[in-house]
């Protein structure tokens, strides 16, 4: 089963906070942190890895286990599979504005006509985000990342509301199983793509302090 679990990193932009978790992580994981110049980017580096530290211990997660980080704004995500042979993408994005110039560039025909048809700003806004962060999940499930045209694949809902490919790259395919969260605040867009025939339907929120 795949586990999603998400943590507010606004606890690590005071310093000794911090400090207190950087110590915890591995070298390798402080030398990334120490190039980002933004201390905002350092404390997502750090609370990413933090995270799936805490699932790891919590959940008494393998070393092998195949996981997946993503992190934005307040938010570090972090998606885990027991299924050593399963495939795992996550994404986060926090809601901002519709860009729908990028939309036009990088989401399909049918994508694009249902982020128009919207109600108002805001709802194509959030079609916007809600295609966003699905296409990222399964670029990342791939780990092509940007190297696979991201055309080649589209997504729809069922009639339950349930996210779900509607087209598949031919090298991809694999059946992917599609989750979509919302955090408590309703300020960003998750998604979880996988190949795990199980995902948890709840998104376990955690607080660092």
């Amino acid at each position: 089963m795949v586990r999603v679990w998400i943590a507010d990193i606004t606890a690590l932009l005071i310093e000794e906070t911090y400090q207190a978790y950087y110590n915890k992580v591995p070298v390798w994981r402080k030398e990334k942190a120490d190039k980002y110049v933004n201390k905002d980017d350092r404390a997502r580096s750090i609370g990413a890895w933090t995270l799936w530290q805490m699932m790891q211990r919590e959940l008494n997660v393998p070393e092998e286990a195949v996981f997946n980080l993503s992190h934005s704004g307040r938010y570090v995500l972090c998606a885990c599979s027991d299924r050593t042979d399963a495939k795992v993408g996550c994404d986060v994005e926090m809601k901002g504005k519709l860009l729908m110039p990028v939309a036009e560039r990088y989401f399909g025909k049918q994508e694009c006509e249902q982020i128009r048809s919207g109600k108002d700003e805001k709802d194509r806004t959030d079609w916007f985000y809600r295609f966003w962060v699905l296409k990222e999940s399964f670029m990342k499930a791939t780990r092509r990342g940007m190297g696979l045209d991201m055309k080649t694949y589209t997504f729809a809902w069922d009639q339950d509301g349930v996210p779900y490919m509607s087209t598949q790259p031919e090298k991809y395919r694999d059946h992917y199983l599609c989750r979509e969260y919302i955090p408590e605040q309703g300020d960003a867009r998750i998604a979880v793509i996988t190949t795990d025939p199980e995902i948890e339907g709840s998104l376990h929120e955690v607080r660092l302090i």
